[in-house]
């Protein structure tokens, strides 16, 4: 008779495992973040893909980024002092416009440096998330859809209902233009032109235009916007040490 006989293959265990940090699988499975292993960061990554879920839950076949996840995100990341700045990278087709804004308001709301990265597309509603930030990215490759608020579902087919729906988009159209360099009338020339998109209403603009038309600072990628950051986390050091020195004074 065998030593062996009796143990069973699940009870075989390697010599060695990692250490499995507590939390990281969560993590990663519900907002999409990494634990970094070792160090303390003073950089925090968000990432806002898919489409942007608000008051109502979509299919779960659909890649969503929860408004409910970020805005806790990014009241901790404000509060934490050893965060000094903030790479929020966007690739989104859009979604709900209250929480869209709701994201893009916080964002710009933020005493800390801000760069966005726009990668693959920034459609819809994620064009005021894109803007929100200090400093603005789009790769070269992505696109930015630019159209007018539209509803899914049972509408009701009153002048109430479509006056709801101009004063939400004159509130996006005015979030844009005033954390962007693009004026008003071009971003509604964008917004109305037809005979571009499939619904006949609407632009696609590519990296270069956007930053043509003032929306997006640079056409850039993940190099460029740490290097901004960087900067901007410096010079924010270096003012804070000039304001404690004036404040305080010389010693005699």
């Amino acid at each position: 008779m065998s030593n062996n006989e009796g143990i069973q293959p699940e009870e075989v265990k390697p010599a060695s495992q990692e250490p499995i940090l507590p939390g990281t699988v969560g993590v990663l499975k519900e907002l999409g973040q990494t634990v970094v292993p070792s160090g303390e960061p003073d950089i925090f990554c968000m990432t806002i893909i898919g489409q942007i879920e608000g008051h109502f839950v979509l299919p779960p076949h659909n890649k969503t980024t929860k408004y409910e996840h970020i805005i806790p995100q990014l009241v901790a990341a404000e509060q934490n002092k050893n965060i000094k700045g903030l790479l929020i990278i966007l690739n989104t087709v859009g979604g709900d416009v209250e929480a869209g804004l709701a994201i893009a308001e916080m964002i710009a709301s933020l005493s800390k440096p801000t760069v966005t990265v726009v990668i693959g597309g920034g459609h819809s509603i994620g064009v005021p998330i894109a803007v929100a930030s200090s400093y603005s990215i789009i790769a070269e490759s992505a696109t930015m859809t630019i159209h007018p608020i539209r509803m899914n579902g049972l509408v009701i087919g009153v002048p109430q209902t479509f006056e709801y729906m101009e004063r939400m988009q004159e509130r996006m159209v005015r979030f844009v233009t005033s954390h962007s360099r693009i004026s008003e009338q071009q971003f509604k020339d964008l917004m109305f032109k037809t005979g571009e998109l499939n619904r006949d209403i609407g632009t696609a603009v590519g990296g270069s235009d956007a930053v043509k038309y003032g929306l997006m600072d640079e056409v850039g990628g993940i190099g460029a916007a740490l290097s901004h950051l960087n900067t901007m986390i410096a010079g924010m050091s270096a003012s804070n040490v000039s304001g404690e020195l004036m404040q305080g004074g010389l010693t005699q």
